[in-house]
């Protein structure tokens, strides 16, 4: 706290009568009630300077700390805003990576089905021709035990007639 005028005024009013009482005092002479009060007035007033002083000192103090905190908590929410944008790039990456994902989820399933119609068809394919050799292997084989029957038929006819 700065000094007033009424301070200065004061420290006026009994300057003159402290230099008086030390110098009856320096002569030997006694102090009177009201000089011992004067004296501890004067030392209080210092006291009280000296004490203004300190907390002029300590408010000059806490003011720049508070000046520290204010761009401690500036830099914490600088950082904080930037974990934030950290976090929203991130989380829409995912998001990205995430669609991609699905993307490929569904082509590959598209693929397999394909895939799994393509080889069922050939599956299909390959009985109706497995289906269809054996047919025409019966058919032969039919053909060839009719034809070998006839043959047997026709030579033991032959056979019974001579």
């Amino acid at each position: 706290m700065s000094e007033t005028k009424v301070d200065d005024m004061l420290i006026e009013m009994i300057e003159p009568k402290i230099k008086e009482i030390e110098q009856r005092f320096s002569d030997g002479e006694g102090l009177t009630q009201d000089d011992i009060n004067t004296l501890l007035l004067k030392s209080q007033y210092n006291h009280i300077n000296h004490l203004d002083d300190k907390l002029n000192e300590v408010t000059a103090s806490v003011i720049g700390l508070e000046g520290k905190f204010n761009i401690l908590e500036g830099g914490f929410n600088t950082l904080e805003g930037k974990f934030e944008l950290l976090k929203t790039d991130i989380e829409s990456k995912f998001d990205i990576l995430e669609g991609k994902f699905e993307l490929l989820k569904t082509d590959l399933e598209s693929k397999f089905e394909l895939l799994k119609t393509d080889l069922e068809g050939k599956f299909d394919l390959l009985k109706t021709d497995i289906e269809v050799t054996i047919q025409k292997a019966l058919n032969k084989n039919m053909l060839v035990l009719v034809a070998a029957m006839g043959f047997f038929l026709t030579l033991s006819k032959l056979i019974d007639k001579f």
